[in-house]
């Protein structure tokens, strides 16, 4: 399973041990082997070169990394199934794990997206500007006095993930948080709508007490989806299902150490 963050202003990858790796450590303790990877454009840190990589393409620069990535380690290690993968992340992790498994449908298997920013549109303008880049059209028209006046059209190509639902097959799981002003549900709403009328199957959950973080129950109630999700598609084990409080005990306990 790849954990996700697309950057552009930092990379996910930790840099020291830690033993509080939350979904991460929780997710190994499954059986899964669990990685964070560092996507060309994620990052100012690593030179201009390498922060620019995604300029004009938010959405699909990372994804060819990942899967390589993936494949690379899988060729190294015989313990890895480069078969049955997995990817989740959130905010723009979630963006680019739902771009991934519709761009890559035969590669990724499963996919959990949490709060997505899936289309950039009716994301923080700024940030589409300075990364998406802006088109300039200069127009220049003369009236009937022969004076000259200038207009300028600017414009910003952004490429959603609804585009991309063609290409998706199967094993997607999408939340939002239904009071997330950082990340507003709309994004998620719109990539729900488009796979509907592609008749797509996909599951979705709407956390009603949540803004752009889940804390609490919402937290506990995302992470238990989660796990029973690739349990199923990924381990083919769906033995959790039955039972609505699989490892709450487990959760309580690590949160007390």
């Amino acid at each position: 399973i790849s954990n996700v963050y697309p950057g552009p202003f930092f990379e996910y990858v930790p840099t020291r041990f830690t033993i509080n790796d939350v979904y991460n450590t929780r997710l190994a303790q499954l059986g899964f082997i669990v990685i964070t990877v560092g996507h060309r454009g994620g990052t100012p840190m690593r030179g201009k070169a390498y922060h620019t990589y995604g300029y004009n393409n938010m959405r699909d620069y990372p994804l060819a990394d990942d899967k390589y990535a993936i494949e690379q380690l899988a060729a190294r290690y015989p313990f890895i199934d480069a078969t049955k993968v997995g990817i989740y992340g959130h905010s723009g992790g979630g963006f680019m794990s739902a771009a991934a498994i519709c761009t890559y449908p035969d590669f990724y298997s499963a996919a959990v997206s949490s709060a997505g920013n899936h289309d950039n549109r009716i994301y923080n303008k700024g940030f589409v500007e300075i990364h998406f880049g802006v088109d300039e059209k200069v127009k220049t028209t003369k009236d009937s006095l022969g004076v000259e006046s200038t207009m300028y059209d600017y414009s910003v190509r952004v490429r959603p993930n609804q585009e991309l639902v063609k290409n998706y097959k199967h094993g997607l799981l999408l939340f939002t948080g239904a009071m997330d002003k950082t990340v507003n549900p709309a994004n998620t709403l719109r990539l729900v709508d488009a796979l509907i009328k592609a008749d797509k199957d996909f599951e979705m959950f709407v956390l009603p007490k949540c803004t752009h973080g889940f804390f609490g129950e919402s937290e506990d109630f995302f992470e238990h989806k989660m796990w029973r999700h690739f349990a199923r598609l990924l381990l083919h084990d769906n033995s959790a299902d039955s039972d609505v409080d699989l490892n709450k005990d487990m959760i309580k306990d690590d949160r007390r150490r």
